[in-house]
This record gives structure tokens, sequence and C-alpha cells, in this order.
């Protein structure tokens, strides 16, 4: 472990996720205005990924990956950052960052229901209410007249949570896999392999390719924002609660993402926010606070 346990730790920590997590609907919404959303994930993954891989020489972790750990870092690495993260990004071309955010607070709902189909277990009271509740919030959510009726919207809905559905399986499937202890080098080699293949992915559909120099000041600094914060910062963060907290608090962020991303979003760039989706991102979020504060068996 890198990081001694204290509580101004922890409260940083804690900040991290909420906010730095809540905030990447907004800067990936103003970076896929400008640029093309694979050329986007390359670049971010790829520099997230060497700059991992290099704070995890210089504190001289073991690099070493072994054929398996290699093919099941692949898996993950298209189920998350390839599927889940980089396709959630083009739609956001069609969907506001915050009506978005609500969507992918899904997350732990899916999860729950896939781990209960693999793992053939009944699913507890409390669970049942939240996917209840998940799924009533989840209709009223996108069956909205005003963002259905907007050219394709509903595409953009579809898709997004197709990759949630992607990253919930993966979430499930990294439980089981076979990967590097440190997850400072696993982190690293999913982000480097998964700029890669979104690379190869750019190319093949012909996405314009630009210098950062190019780019408007709002999308470098989106971007910065996204490689340092969003992606090295949160995500140690995130492992850090994981090896101090319990599961049950750092699971909280599912909740409290979607807040920052709608108050953001209308804040910085004027997303109006309907009655019935504030009454949906309520029931939703409701639901997934029951199957994340849930008592594990």
């Amino acid at each position: 472990m890198f990081f001694k346990t204290s509580k101004p730790l922890i409260f940083i920590a804690f900040f991290a996720i909420y906010f730095i997590w809540g905030s990447t609907y907004l800067l990936n919404k103003i970076v896929v205005s400008e640029l093309p959303p694979f050329f986007l994930a390359s670049v971010r993954f790829l520099s997230a990924g060497i700059s991992m891989m290099t704070i995890a020489a210089i504190l001289k972790v073991d690099l070493l990956i072994s054929k398996k750990q290699f093919l099941n870092t692949v898996v993950i690495s298209f189920l998350f950052l390839v599927y889940g993260n980089s396709v959630f990004v083009w739609a956001l071309q069609y969907l506001s960052s915050g009506f978005s955010s609500l969507i992918a607070s899904t997350q732990p709902l899916f999860v729950l229901i896939i781990m209960k189909i693999i793992d053939r277990k009944p699913i507890k009271k409390k669970s049942l209410i939240g996917i209840f509740l998940g799924f009533i919030g989840m209709y009223l959510l996108v069956s909205q007249q005003e963002i259905t009726a907007t050219e394709n919207s509903f595409l953009g809905i579809v898709v997004m949570i197709s990759c949630v559905l992607s990253w919930s399986y993966g979430s499930v499937f990294v439980s089981k896999a076979i990967l590097p202890k440190n997850f400072l080098v696993s982190a690293g080699y999913q982000m480097i392999i998964g700029g890669l293949i979104q690379m190869m992915i750019s190319i093949c559909l012909k996405e314009t390719w630009s210098s950062p120099l190019d780019w408007s000041p709002n999308v470098q600094l989106s971007m910065f924002l996204l490689v340092i914060f969003g992606g090295i910062i949160a995500f140690t963060a995130f492992n850090y609660l994981l090896k101090t907290v319990s599961t049950e608090k750092v699971a909280t962020s599912a909740y409290v993402n979607p807040i920052i991303a709608l108050f953001m979003g209308w804040y910085f760039l004027n997303e109006q926010l309907s009655t019935q989706s504030m009454l949906a991102s309520v029931i939703l979020l409701t639901g997934v606070y029951f199957i994340a504060s849930r008592k594990r068996v």
C-alpha cells in the first residue's frame, strides 16, 4: 500500500470519487463537442496509462504480466474503456451530461442482477425494492417526450444502457479474473491496451486527428483534467478507499456522481432539468441506495 490510513486522506479520497468522477460527464461533453470520440479516448487513456506505468516504475513495482493476466486485461479493457466508456462518450453527442449521468447511475442495479444470474442466488427483499425503484426511475427518465422526440436521442439512450451493461458485466468479471496484484500496474495496462484499441478504431473510422495545440482552451483544460484527475487521481483514490473503508461506503459514489453531474451540466452548459427528470432521479437514486447499502450475505 502506497498511502497510510488517515482521516484527512480518506476525506480527500471521497472528495475525489464524488466530485471528480461526477465532473467527468461535463468534461467529456465539452471535449466530444470538438474532438472525435475514439480519438479523444485514445489520447486520454494512453496518456493516463503511460503515466501510471511510469509512476509504478519509479516506485519499483514489478511490471511483468503473465499471458493469462494479459488476456483478462484485454477483456476488461474492452468492457470498461472501449465499449463501457468510449461508446458512452460517443452517445453524449445526443444527450445532456446530466441526463447521461442518471443512466450511468443504474450500474449497481445491473451489477446485482448479473451477479444473481451468474451465482444463482436469491435476491434479498431490500435489493428487490432497489431493483423495482430503479426500473421505475429508468422508465420515467427515458420516456420523456421532450427527450425521445429529439433527433438520435433514442439511439443515444439505447447505446448508453448497453454501455452500462458492459461496465456492469466487467465489474463482475474483474472480481473473478486473474490480474496483476498491483492495482496501479493493472489499471496502467488496461488503459494502454484500451487506448491502442481505440486508436485503431479511430483510424478505421477515419476520424480527424488534431494536435493539442489546435484545440480550444476549454478542450485543452478538459482533457488535462480527464487525464490527470479523472484518470490517475480519482482511480488511485477509489482503490485506496477499497482497501481502507467498507465497500458499501465506497459504493455511495454511484448516487452522488449524478447529483454533481446534473448540477455542473446545469451551471456550466445551461442544461435544462425537467420536473419528470428530477422525480425520476429521486426514485432512481433511492433504488440505487437500497442496492448499495444492502448487507453482505
